[in-house]
């Protein structure tokens, strides 16, 4: 049996670190947004799901590109799991679990990243993230 690990850090970035989180927070935000419309769109208009993913997004839109792409891929992670809680429910007879909903500037601004391949590394008390340094 393994176990996962997961850390949570509270860090204090400069003006550019600052301004490359938001970007990331706003880019996640676009994506899962704009991921749910197209699926909502695409059933609308033909009774089937869509299979969406973030990739079929960074030639459209190349601001994504910008951004760490892992925390792109959890908030198409966080849009599928939405989807299969809200279905999982509706197949139990339970209404607990509502439609995913959009994401708003208003809620609290966070993203997950992975480690891969030591991408993520603590060196002399500093934690070393990708795309940021």
């Amino acid at each position: 049996m393994s176990a996962n690990k997961a850390y949570k850090y509270r860090i204090y970035p400069n003006t550019n670190q600052k301004k490359y989180f938001s970007k990331v927070f706003g880019c996640v935000r676009f994506l899962y947004n704009k991921m749910l419309s197209d699926k909502k769109d695409y059933y609308e208009k033909n009774k089937k799901s869509l299979s969406v993913n973030p990739s079929n997004y960074e030639n459209e839109f190349p601001f994504l590109k910008e951004v760490d792409s892992l925390a792109l891929c959890s908030a198409w992670i966080d849009l599928n799991s939405a989807y299969s809680n809200f279905f999982r429910e509706i197949k139990k007879g339970n209404r607990t679990q509502g439609f995913p909903k959009y994401k708003s500037k208003k809620n609290r601004q966070t993203f997950r990243t992975n480690n891969q391949k030591n991408s993520i590394r603590i060196e002399n008390d500093y934690i070393k993230l990708p795309k940021i340094g």
